[in-house]
């Protein structure tokens, strides 16, 4: 067995503290990473406080993984000790689905495996995330990453990244297309920064004015304040398509508005109670809204790929491992630009 340190929620109420478990030996077709960087996803939080359901506790957070491999299984293929390499959302599935066959395993029919809060398929074996020194998972679920880019920065591209990413992509966003992006946080900023990269137009629609020099510096176009009046009708019909990151209660018919024909408005944030959706406001214009979740293997390569090549990263400020209940609590206010990513150095 693997002897591991990490931080990990007990229970709903209390503070992150220090956590040491064991993982099981390096399978044939596993690697072993030391892990490096792990972002702090909100995501974190609404699962160590049990707000999306029962939790698995002591639970380990962390999605977002950055790491060297110090080991390999007799038959992986794919990786090399010493090699750069990412987890995500998700560490296994059932491979045999329509979606896993596809290589969109985030939509397996039996459910993903998440890399925490969730069991090793088959068993009653506790997944651990991020927050923690080292993770050993199968080959088929690892991702490159180059040694060009900046890896602090490379954390959050494993989930604020690809879930910006795909939909940008499966909705064919390019150049002559218009834009907008609702909320300027984690996965907002990723989402300028994609969406201007593949050519688009981009706007950042916002409520905080204080917010218009940072969103043009990642490469938006234009600024939005949605609390004016006037700014908001002066774009209804505008764009093709709206990313919406808000996590936060809000009327999605206010945006649906702003579509023109044909337009499609994209979920990514996760408000905490349903919305209602006023049906002419989808009908009269052919609109549409659409849900997305992360990505698959395959494309979160891609993505990591792409990134290489166009030298892209996420801002982020580094923080040790005993500021993490800070850092709960600052993401929160909304108090970080964009993601907290730990340094596991801080562990040693």
């Amino acid at each position: 067995m693997i002897q591991v340190k990490a931080f990990a929620a007990y229970d709903a109420e209390t503070p992150l503290k220090p956590f040491e478990f064991e993982r099981k030996e390096v399978g044939p077709n596993q690697v072993q990473i030391e892990i490096l960087y792990s972002g702090v996803c909100h995501s974190d939080i609404h699962t160590a406080k049990g707000d999306w359901g029962p939790a698995i506790y002591p639970l380990v957070p962390g999605h977002e993984i950055v790491g060297r491999i110090i080991k390999t299984g007799e038959k992986v293929t794919k990786f090399s000790v010493g090699e750069l390499a990412g987890v995500g959302c998700f560490v296994d599935s059932c491979r045999t689905c329509a979606s896993c066959k596809e290589g969109e395993e985030q939509y397996c029919e039996e459910g993903m495996t998440g890399t925490y809060n969730s069991y090793e398929r088959g068993t009653k074996t506790p997944t651990y995330g991020g927050y923690a020194t080292a993770i050993t998972v199968d080959e088929s679920y690892v991702l490159h990453v180059s040694e060009k880019l900046d890896l602090k920065g490379v954390a959050p591209l494993l989930c604020a990244g690809i879930t910006t990413y795909s939909p940008l992509r499966y909705l064919k966003v390019g150049k002559g297309d218009k834009v907008a992006v609702l909320g300027l946080g984690g996965l907002g900023h990723m989402a300028v920064k994609f969406a201007a990269s593949f050519g688009a137009e981009v706007t950042m629609l916002s409520t905080s004015p204080s917010k218009e020099a940072d969103a043009k510096d990642l490469g938006a176009h234009h600024f939005a304040l949605t609390s004016d009046p006037a700014v908001m009708a002066s774009l209804t019909n505008k764009f093709d398509v709206i990313i919406n990151t808000v996590s936060a209660k809000h009327d999605y018919n206010t945006y649906l508005n702003l579509l023109n024909k044909n337009g499609t408005m994209v979920i990514v944030g996760l408000p905490p109670a349903g919305e209602p959706i006023q049906a002419f406001n989808l009908v009269m214009k052919r609109r549409a809204i659409m849900g997305s979740l992360i990505g698959g293997i395959k494309e979160t390569q891609e993505m990591l790929d792409y990134c290489a090549e166009h030298n892209i990263t996420s801002d982020v400020e580094i923080i040790d491992m005993d500021y993490i209940n800070e850092a709960y609590e600052r993401m929160d206010r909304s108090d970080v630009k964009y993601r907290f990513v730990i340094d596991m150095a801080s562990m040693k």
